[in-house]
């Protein structure tokens, strides 16, 4: 068996690295078709959602974007935090190494809780103050104070359902990345029917339901928590045979001191990067907003559906950490090189297609809104610059995932977070505020701007920095 090093000297055709054989496809399918189905039904579940919501007014859909944004921010540190342990489980996992897969399940669940506890005291105690700085100062007073008290009920509601996001995270993040993805899957699709079902009955007051407007979405979407992580616990432990790893995850709750601090090293730039690129992407909305409430309400409406559409490269990044890591806890070193730029191949091509669908359907998913025509039109635009970059942000979105399969964590932070902060919020602020450029041509420049971030990714993924076992030595 080679190592690492010795691995990096192999030569890769061309076709090797850009067709895999019938099998290959086959191991990501399993892999990746059951996240795409769950993400892409979800983000559909979602869109539902935001028409209904959108059916209330323009200020309850700001003031739904608004919270959302901000309650993005703990969504990507508990993705992040709990992603440095995920690193070794995977790599447990292509070892066949269930122990060590508990000791990474374990250290996960303390961290979502400890994640938990800290955003809802910055939520309760700094709330109000943080979705001011989303209400553009040439709001009517009127809005301004309506948009306000929208959102924070809407607010104090959804942080029931940070406890149950946060338990469902850490098992469906490690079923995930063991390559069972059919049980995440089978909850997330109940908890969005469940969703849906609460939504019209809260929202509009159907059955003789309450009608609760914006403050029934947030109802709808903790009860939908619950239920999923009730469903991906609960038939997790019962299937001990399906999922051999979970046995004994609380009887011993164990982890040796000389795991932790390997693990804590990764997941700490995750856990910044994560939160510095939601801080960052928060940020860029602030910029765009200065140019009006409208903004934001259009730029819900194209983040809405365009999530969809991304779902496909996403997925395959997430799947990317997964194949790849797995290889690399065997040391199959040169099958892990290959698989990534396959994968790479695979994302950036699928988004040429999707990128397209999007485009074409662009002018359509606005008008189901009831909002005025030019915030229809703005969102028509916006979309389509989504449309365009697709295909860049599919790749760096490859080689983001291809670097933290190796465990290099220091390195994705820098990638990723400070790519955002230095390059993408100093432009978009700049054009924002000191130039008169049209909000839709600066939110065109800043998305181009991934040109860069795809190139230095494609460098780094090149070089082989990231090919190496971790948990050999642990």
């Amino acid at each position: 068996m080679l190592t690492a090093e010795e691995s990096l000297k192999v030569k890769l055709s061309f076709k090797e690295c850009v067709m895999g054989e019938p099998s290959f496809y086959r191991k990501v399918a399993m892999v990746v078709v059951p996240m795409i189905i769950q993400n892409t039904l979800s983000n559909v579940v979602g869109l539902l959602d935001n028409i209904m919501v959108g059916q209330v007014g323009t200020l309850a859909m700001s003031s739904v974007a608004i919270v959302n944004q901000l309650m993005f921010v703990q969504m990507l540190c508990i993705w992040g935090a709990l992603a440095g342990a995920g690193i070794y489980g995977t790599q447990f996992f292509g070892r066949r190494d269930y122990e060590g897969v508990r000791y990474t399940m374990r250290f996960k669940t303390i961290i979502a809780l400890v994640i938990t506890v800290i955003a809802l005291i910055v939520f309760i105690t700094a709330g109000e103050p943080l979705i001011k700085l989303y209400i553009a100062a040439d709001t009517t007073p009127d809005d301004a104070i309506h948009t306000l008290s929208l959102a924070k009920n809407y607010l104090h509601i959804m942080l029931i359902g940070l406890l149950p996001f946060g338990i469902t995270q850490v098992y469906s993040g490690t079923l995930r990345e063991s390559g069972k993805t059919t049980l995440p899957m089978i909850a997330s699709m109940s908890a969005m029917a469940v969703n849906f079902v609460f939504n019209l009955l809260l929202i509009f007051g159907y059955l003789g339901f309450p009608k609760l407007g914006v403050a029934g979405a947030a109802i709808a979407t903790v009860i939908s928590r619950f239920v999923e992580m009730g469903i991906v616990t609960i038939v997790a432990h019962r299937k001990k045979s399906d999922y051999a790893f979970l046995e004994g995850l609380y009887s011993h709750f164990v982890i040796p001191l000389e795991l932790i601090w390997p693990i804590v090293t990764k997941s700490l730039p995750l856990l910044a990067n994560e939160f510095l690129w939601s801080m960052g992407q928060a940020v860029l909305m602030q910029c765009y907003s200065i140019r009006g409430i409208e903004v934001i309400a259009a730029l819900n409406i194209a983040n809405t559906i365009a999530q969809i559409f991304n779902e496909v490269f996403l997925s395959l990044g997430n799947s990317t950490s997964i194949v790849v890591g797995q290889e690399l806890g065997a040391e199959h070193f040169v099958n892990a090189r290959r698989d990534a730029w396959r994968m790479a191949t695979l994302s950036v091509l699928s988004c040429f297609v999707m990128g397209g669908l999007l485009f074409l359907v662009s002018p359509i998913v606005p008008r189901f809104y009831n909002t005025e025509p030019a915030i229809k039109e703005l969102a028509t635009q916006f979309i389509r610059v989504v449309a365009i970059v697709m295909p860049l942000n599919a790749f760096a979105n490859v080689a983001y995932f291809t670097l933290r399969s190796g465990g290099k964590t220091l390195v994705t932070f820098l990638f990723d977070s400070c790519y955002v902060w230095t390059v993408s919020v100093v432009v978009a602020r700049i054009l924002a505020y000191h130039t008169k450029m049209p909000v839709v041509e600066v939110y065109f420049t800043v998305c181009a701007l991934e040109v860069i971030k795809s190139a230095i990714g494609f460098v780094l993924v090149k070089k082989g920095i990231w090919v190496r076992n971790i948990v050999k030595k642990v």
